[in-house]
């Protein structure tokens, strides 16, 4: 069941006392949720199937790996089965934090794409998807994930509604969404699910995004947080400064245009699977504000600022508006931005390991359960891997050889 990708610096006796005992207490979590113990069993068999070698997580291959005769028991923990899948979003959350959990930590908002053939599963329609790099038809999920030094995980997830099916109530009943779900776009979403971060208490003092979720009402909300951000925002998107040396006026794109090369410098982001991931930066402090300016119940002077970021082997231009305390260095603000790749890779481990994308149902609750189960197998593997690399004794150096 551990496969080599998944193998950390621990020896292999302790990384299968990691995992046995790491599966047996998830499993432990979950089964408040269930009122029967036969489809807890079922629940357990299907986090086993999800964990397994099978390259596709259908309910068929899930089923013959529990030894099932077919997949309805594995389909009922999707669809018929009752139990609330926020619940269980609720219990990775605290699981994963019990572990991962830091002050500093970033919490990453992204999106993901479902590839789907038809229009009745729920969600489903024409858009655009980075996965895919076209508007195809599929769902979209939109994704919060906790990034620390010890780790990364998902702690949050929604299905993204587009106006085609809110609008349309029937199809709406149909596959079972709750009446009080209505439209929201995918910035609401996130901003819900970073409220829902905050008021659970997670630790974290960033967030950071792409440029479908940098300006709005999410910058005004992680202001009167307190909490620092790195979101992008698009090209034509306007800054202006006050009250600094360097004056600065115009959209993003002109604005870096006009920087001198040697305001340029080159930084590492953090290491990719090829090493360091390498770029030009620029970072402008664009304005510091005191923080009852913006109705904050916390003292202090914050910089408002925009960091561009350039793509050394084409010249391809990036923006970030920019939050942070007085005196946050570039360097740091370039690390937080470097953490959103913590949540592509998890988006590529889910899919290609743990059968993100292989969900079969066509309902609101079996999507949110397919997925929240995803969650929990990717969380157990974060906290198996943290605990793996913690039990790893330190080389110590080698001492001389003293002759007497």
């Amino acid at each position: 069941m551990i496969r080599r990708s998944w193998m950390i610096g621990a020896s292999i006796e302790t990384t299968l006392e990691l995992w046995a005992s790491s599966l047996r207490e998830v499993k432990g979590r979950m089964s408040g949720l269930f009122t029967q113990e036969r489809v807890a069993a079922s629940a357990n068999l299907f986090l086993d199937g999800l964990l397994g070698d099978e390259r596709r997580k259908t309910g068929w291959m899930r089923a013959e790996a529990a030894g099932d005769p077919g997949p309805w028991r594995q389909q009922a923990i999707l669809g018929r089965g009752h139990w609330d899948a926020d619940a269980l979003r609720d219990i990775v959350r605290v699981y994963a934090l019990e572990t991962l959990a830091d002050d500093d930590a970033v919490l990453v908002i992204d999106e993901t794409g479902f590839l789907k053939q038809g229009k009745a599963s729920c969600g489903v329609g024409r858009q655009y998807t980075g996965s895919a790099g076209k508007i195809t038809n599929c769902q979209i999920g939109v994704f919060a994930s906790y990034v620390s030094r010890h780790g990364h995980a998902f702690i949050d997830r929604v299905l993204y509604l587009p106006k085609a099916w809110t609008d349309d109530r029937d199809r709406m009943a149909k596959a079972h969404v709750p009446d009080k779900v209505g439209f929201l776009t995918k910035p609401a979403l996130a901003l819900t699910m970073i409220e829902q971060a905050i008021a659970s208490q997670a630790p974290f003092s960033w967030v950071a995004a792409d440029s479908v979720y940098g300006v709005g009402d999410i910058e005004m909300a992680l202001k009167r947080a307190a909490k620092g951000y790195v979101l992008g925002v698009n090209a034509n998107h306007p800054f202006s400064s006050w009250g600094k040396s360097l004056a600065v006026a115009g959209t993003a794109k002109d604005i870096a245009e006009a920087l001198p090369e040697n305001a340029w410098r080159r930084l590492s982001a953090g290491d990719g699977t090829k090493g360091a991931r390498l770029h030009d930066w620029v970072y402008l402090e664009l304005a510091d504000l005191d923080a009852d300016v913006f109705d904050a119940a916390f003292p202090g002077i914050w910089t408002r600022g925009l960091l561009i970021r350039r793509n050394i082997a084409d010249g391809d231009l990036a923006f970030f508006s920019t939050w942070c305390p007085v005196g946050t260095s570039m360097e740091k603000l370039v690390t937080v931005e470097g953490h959103r790749w913590a949540i592509e890779d998890s988006f590529e481990t889910a899919k290609n390991e743990l059968g993100l994308d292989h969900n079969e149902t066509r309902s609101w609750h079996g999507w949110h359960r397919h997925v929240s189960l995803v969650m929990l197998a990717f969380a157990m593997l974060a906290v198996i891997r943290y605990r793996a690399n913690d039990a790893t004794p330190q080389k110590r150096p080698r001492m001389p050889t003293i002759k007497i």
